[in-house]
This record gives C-alpha cells, sequence and structure tokens, in this order.
C-alpha cells in the first residue's frame, strides 16, 4: 500500500481525531517525510563512495575534533551515542577498510586512539561534495532569502524540541 499524500494523511487524522489542527500537521508531517527520505537519499549517496552512514558519522567526528583527527574510542561512542562494545565493532570495520587507524596512545600506553587516514579524509570529502551537491539542488529553486528564512524557521524549531529534552 502506498503512503498517503499529505493532504489524505490529515484527512484521516481528523475524521479519527477532530481536534487537530491541519496546518500544525501539515508542517510537522511534512518535516517528518522528509527527514525519512533525506536519510535514504544521503545512504544511497554514501553508499556510492563505499562507505555506510554509520561509518560517515565516525569519519565526520574526527574531522570536526580537528587536527590531528583522532580520539578515543570513548570519545567516539559519547559523540555518536553508542555504546563502547558498539563503537568496538564499528572501529573494527572500518580499521580493516583503512578508514581509520587505531593505535596506543603515547602518552598512555593503556588508551587506544583513533585516527583518520588519508582514505577516510577522501571518503568524508567525497560525502560533503556528494552532499552538498544534492542539498544546494534540493533547495535551488528557492530564493536566498527564503532559504534563509526557512533555516532560521526550522531552527527555532529544533530549538525548541531540544530544550524540550
Amino acid at each position: 500500500m502506498a503512503e498517503p499524500t499529505l493532504e489524505e494523511q490529515i484527512a484521516i487524522y481528523q475524521r479519527e481525531f477532530e481536534a487537530l489542527d491541519p496546518q500544525v500537521e501539515k508542517v510537522i508531517s511534512a518535516i517528518i517525510r522528509l527527514s525519512r527520505r533525506l536519510n535514504v537519499a544521503y545512504d544511497r549517496h554514501l553508499a556510492d563512495l563505499g562507505i555506510s552512514t554509520s561509518e560517515w558519522q565516525v569519519l565526520k567526528a574526527l574531522v570536526v575534533s580537528g587536527k590531528p583527527y583522532r580520539l578515543s574510542p570513548g570519545e567516539l561512542a559519547k559523540e555518536l551515542g553508542l555504546t563502547p562494545a558498539a563503537m568496538t565493532h564499528r572501529i573494527d570495520r572500518m580499521v580493516a577498510a583503512d578508514l581509520v587507524t587505531r593505535e596506543r596512545d603515547e602518552s598512555n600506553r593503556v588508551r587506544v586512539i583513533v585516527g583518520l587516514t588519508d582514505l577516510g579524509r577522501e571518503k568524508w570529502e567525497g560525502g560533503m561534495r556528494m552532499g552538498t551537491s544534492f542539498e544546494e539542488d534540493l533547495l535551488g529553486e528557492l530564493s536566498a532569502k527564503q532559504v534563509a528564512s526557512l533555516g532560521d524557521m526550522l531552527t527555532l524549531l529544533l530549538e525548541r524540541v531540544e530544550a524540550a529534552g
């Protein structure tokens, strides 16, 4: 069964729950659907590069950390909201794919450090190039003022959701 259009979905909800504000529901439902479809598109773009979304998240965390692009597995797990075991499994796969290195910390031989490889950096940059192009195409029909306004409105909504916990 195909997913109903937004208008059909809202009509169904209104039929079953009369107190529904259709304008509010349209905004929220559109955001939810857009998020799902964006995730699918990004997954597809990253797969074209030969990496998964979860691998790209690790690469991103290392790049965002700044030079020398190294973090402990614990720092990565915390950043990505993963358990240590899940992070270890992800790092194992990424080391085997030459996306990251795993080495003992010179200053603390008990501690392990995960570092970005040249291939990992190349894959991250490829993901950024593909994402930037996709996003520019997606918003291409909007004026600069519309893009700025949309960004401001979505940021306000995000801040309210994040503040609510």
